[in-house]
């Protein structure tokens, strides 16, 4: 299994370098996020054919997630996710200046590969030094994705906004990405495992499928957020559209918020309740935007829902850190393409759904599947659900 060799010195740089990956793999995924307006304008798309084009981005990252786990097992976290910090690199310029749709195609595989390789790889890396160091640090680890993705978006806006052209704030981010692989690579793992080196993918079973689905539902719940909550206030609750975000910025702050103080949380009040507890709390607040025609309490449910969901995917991949039915860097491989399913594939399942009914009875669903997840955490084995310190 993977190890750390000098306890005191390599535990000091392995979670510094983790914190910098996952400050990393959220800056990258949300510096795309303002570009795309450039890329629809410089090609004369329409919202379908931008939509046709954006599934290479998702197809790429679900296709890229299986292989990362199973490279990772083989030769380290440090080589995969720095091959994956360059091919994201290569790919922001030409997003961000070809009108070629082909060439814009393959570099939104290339990209989208490059973050799900990034994103499944760093949760390896964090499940191996969350075990290692015998502390509990997951939430705090996804609060600095969050906090990356924060920083992504405005930093790429705010250099659009100056009047940097996309090209050169895509070379801008490029260089800030590459530095910041640099300081992260030396405390990265280059160990292997010695367990099935020769599979590249093992369909998730046992617990570990529960915590896949349960992840999932999360994801869902994130995706409906990014990709509904600005139309739901817009079309349900009728309020200005240029305070339409207002929603999706209630939840994202106070997912950053639970998670970085989630690590205190986990050391004095049990998994179990923070996953079911959460994941209630999150059920309530979706009922409360999908029942209450207020739109000051709407805002109120994202931000409730933010709240609810923020612990509950670190809690579980720490789970599976602690799980024997797989080898770790497979099952965190299987719960990451899983979850990043429901986050790429659910807010379409939801726009398909609002279009037989309505958006509200989609979003209520919603809602019901995070109560499946709270009952499903009642049904996980407790040990796998313990702090580190317990």
């Amino acid at each position: 299994m993977f190890s750390l060799k000098s306890p005191q010195a390599d535990s000091i740089r392995a979670q510094y370098s983790t914190r910098i990956a996952f400050l990393i793999a959220g800056f990258a995924g949300a510096a795309w996020a303002p570009i795309i307006p450039y890329v629809k304008f410089r090609c004369g798309l329409s919202d379908a054919h931008l939509g046709l084009l954006l599934l290479c981005l998702g197809a790429g990252s679900i296709v890229s997630m299986p292989t990362a786990g199973s490279l990772s097992g083989r030769y380290g976290c440090r080589g995969i996710i720095a091959i994956a910090t360059l091919a994201i690199c290569a790919a922001l310029p030409v997003l961000a200046s070809s009108a070629s749709i082909p060439l814009l195609a393959t570099a939104l595989v290339v990209f989208g590969a490059g973050v799900g390789t990034i994103d499944c790889v760093v949760n390896i890396q964090a499940v191996i030094v969350e075990r290692a160091c015998k502390r509990t640090m997951m939430s705090g680890f996804h609060g600095l994705f969050s906090v990356g993705g924060l920083l992504g978006a405005v930093a790429v806006s705010s250099l659009l906004s100056l009047g940097f052209s996309p090209t050169i704030t895509s070379v801008s981010v490029a260089a800030l990405l590459v530095l910041s692989a640099i300081l992260a690579l030396p405390g990265l793992l280059t160990g292997r495992t010695n367990s099935e080196e020769s599979a590249s993918f093992v369909l998730p079973h046992g617990v570990v499928f529960a915590i896949g689905m349960m992840c999932f539902i999360v994801f869902l719940t994130e995706g409906a957020a990014i990709d509904w909550s600005a139309v739901f206030l817009a079309t349900e609750r009728h309020i200005d559209v240029r305070y339409t975000g207002l929603g999706y910025v209630a939840f994202a702050c106070t997912m950053t918020l639970g998670r970085l103080s989630g690590d205190y949380l986990v050391n004095r009040v049990s998994g179990r309740f923070l996953v079911t507890g959460g994941s209630l709390l999150a059920a309530f607040g979706m009922t409360l935007i999908t029942v209450v025609p207020i739109w000051q309490l709407t805002l109120f449910g994202y931000a409730l829902v933010g709240a609810g969901c923020a612990n509950v995917v670190p809690i579980l991949y720490s789970a599976v850190g602690r799980q024997r039915y797989m080898p770790e860097h497979l099952a965190v491989s299987a719960i990451t393409t899983l979850g990043y399913s429901g986050i790429l594939a659910g807010p379409a399942a939801l726009g398909f759904i609002a279009q037989i009914t309505d958006l509200s009875l989609a979003l209520a669903i919603v809602g019901g599947l995070l109560a499946v997840v709270s009952v499903m955490g009642m049904l996980i084995p407790p040990i796998l659900l313990q702090n580190r310190s317990s």
